[in-house]
């Protein structure tokens, strides 16, 4: 496995932001291996660009907090049981990367010591510098905040130089391009655009905390084969969300 940096790199250390519903593949809930095998070979060949990679993987195909909440559960336990959801899809990517051959560590910010490493800044830190992928899980170990924010949050404190956000689409467009065919896809557009035209990248607390920070968001399409490499590469469509 190739540690050098290739000089075509556009960033050193980025977070890697997927929802829990792109490890379900075509299924309507839970994990598809194949998929989750798929996205590790994503990032795989990412880090042998010599990139330091953090990710962030939300629960959604397990248990969304929001969700619960609605039908009547109380908001802080399903937010909990919603952060549990993400240590799962944590530990299966992690399994999927060290296939692959990539030194991974799961980092939660609820201390699990059996499964996974107890959030440590300096710790974490070096994890990066000695080129294992960090995979976040747990959220912030707050209820009431998104895994958006945590993706935000943790890519602040690792001093990451953009968030990828891997989505369906291929960047942000001004309405849904799978419900509207003249949707308009944006190359470049502001935080506060976003926050004013209310698109759906990330939500409010995550785009003002990247603002706010100067912490640039790339939109891409987790679909498209090569894609997150290619972006770094300088090639590739996507959106990038910035001052």
């Amino acid at each position: 496995m190739s540690e050098v940096a290739d000089t075509r790199t556009t960033y050193k250390r980025v977070m890697l932001k997927i929802s829990g519903e792109a490890l379900m593949g075509d299924q309507g809930y839970g994990l598809h291996p194949p998929t989750v095998a798929r996205i590790a070979q994503e990032v795989k060949s990412v880090h042998e660009m010599g990139v330091e990679i953090c990710m962030v993987i939300g629960g959604g195909n397990i248990f969304r907090g929001l969700q619960g909440s609605a039908q009547g559960m109380e908001r802080t336990t399903a937010d909990y049981m919603g952060m549990l959801a993400t240590v799962m899809n944590a530990l299966a990517m992690q399994a999927a990367l060290e296939d692959l051959g990539v030194y991974t560590r799961v980092i939660s910010a609820i201390p699990m010591d059996q499964v996974c490493e107890p959030y440590i800044r300096r710790r974490a830190v070096r994890h990066l510098e000695k080129k294992r992928v960090c995979i976040f899980a747990a959220g912030t170990g707050n209820p009431y905040f998104t895994t958006d924010t945590a993706a935000t949050l943790r890519a602040n404190e690792m001093a990451c130089e953009a968030i990828f956000k891997g989505t369906k689409v291929d960047g942000v467009y001004d309405k849904d391009p799978k419900k509207h065919s003249d949707a308009k896809r944006f190359d470049t557009i502001s935080f506060d655009d976003v926050l004013i035209k209310h698109l759906q990248v990330m939500d409010a607390s995550a785009i003002a905390l990247a603002r706010d920070n100067h912490l640039p968001i790339i939109v891409f399409s987790l679909d498209e084969p090569g894609g997150f490499s290619g972006i770094l590469r300088g090639e590739g469509t996507y959106t990038r969300v910035s001052d």
